[in-house]
């Protein structure tokens, strides 16, 4: 019995394993050519301006779509209706796309911060509601280094949707700042004073002389603007020795301390 039905299985395995080697060898032989290609593609587009995060994305998208073109090929050698395969395929990229949409939201804003780049690393911005320097982009979040030096992983979708601050743009930024006075105070001698000893702050731009100016009145005395101008790099650094200088400017010419009105936060007693 075994003897007879031996032939009809030999008709069946045979031809079976006969596809299934050149499945195996299309396999290998696509995979190869595939890792031709993509090697040629990634050193075409090296040539360009490309960022190189830019190029990792294309490098990805077309080697997927390349392997399913090879898994579609091989199902066809076995006689498989692939019209079939390729809307199962599609119904089942529509699911995905669902379920990830937020997931491929952020893919997709990585790959515009990539091509329109709002920002580098490096730079200093406030995005995506956080303030610090970018340490990373990647495909689906951006690492940014707050001033507390503490690392945050925010989506790109967040920042992609968001405003974004770049500090580190422009040459030089302003920093604000304020020296409040006394309703008793010389306000013009504040201001020659304050506009002396602010030229002894290092690291300030050289091309953009310091503001300090009347700014307004409040219920203490009158309220002066004070701002020097500097590059990102040393924004800290100029922020403090400013506000160091205001006090020591102020308090060594006698200049009275700001009294807080009776009825904000004092007492009649």
């Amino acid at each position: 019995m075994m003897s007879a039905n031996f032939p009809v299985m030999a008709a069946v395995v045979i031809p079976f394993l006969f596809k299934l080697i050149g499945a195996v060898a299309l396999w290998i032989a696509g995979g190869w050519c595939i890792k031709i290609a993509l090697r040629i593609l990634k050193h075409t587009l090296a040539r360009g301006a490309l960022d190189a995060t830019v190029i990792g994305y294309l490098i990805n998208i077309v080697g997927a779509l390349l392997r399913v073109v090879l898994v579609v090929a091989i199902l066809g050698f076995f006689g498989i209706q692939t019209a079939s395969f390729a809307a199962l395929l599609a119904g089942a990229g529509v699911a995905i796309g669902a379920a990830w949409s937020g997931m491929l939201g952020n893919f997709a804003a990585g790959a515009f911060l990539q091509i329109f780049r709002p920002f580098s690393v490096g730079d200093f911005i406030t995005a995506g509601g956080v303030t610090g320097t970018v340490e990373e982009i990647d495909m689906f979040v951006t690492s940014i280094k707050t001033l507390e030096n503490v690392r945050n992983i925010v989506p790109n979708g967040k920042i992609f949707s968001d405003t974004i601050q770049n500090f580190s743009t422009h040459p030089f930024r302003r920093v604000d700042l304020f020296a409040q006075l006394d309703n008793s105070a010389d306000v013009s001698r504040a201001i020659a004073l304050l506009k002396e000893g602010i030229k002894a702050v290092p690291n300030q731009d050289p091309q953009t002389p310091a503001d300090v100016e009347l700014l307004e009145f409040n219920e203490r005395g009158p309220r002066l603007a004070v701002r020097p101008y500097t590059h990102t790099d040393h924004y800290w650094q100029v922020y403090f020795d400013t506000n160091r200088m205001i006090a020591d400017v102020l308090g060594r010419n006698g200049f009275p301390v700001p009294r807080i009105p009776l009825g904000m936060g004092q007492s009649t007693n």
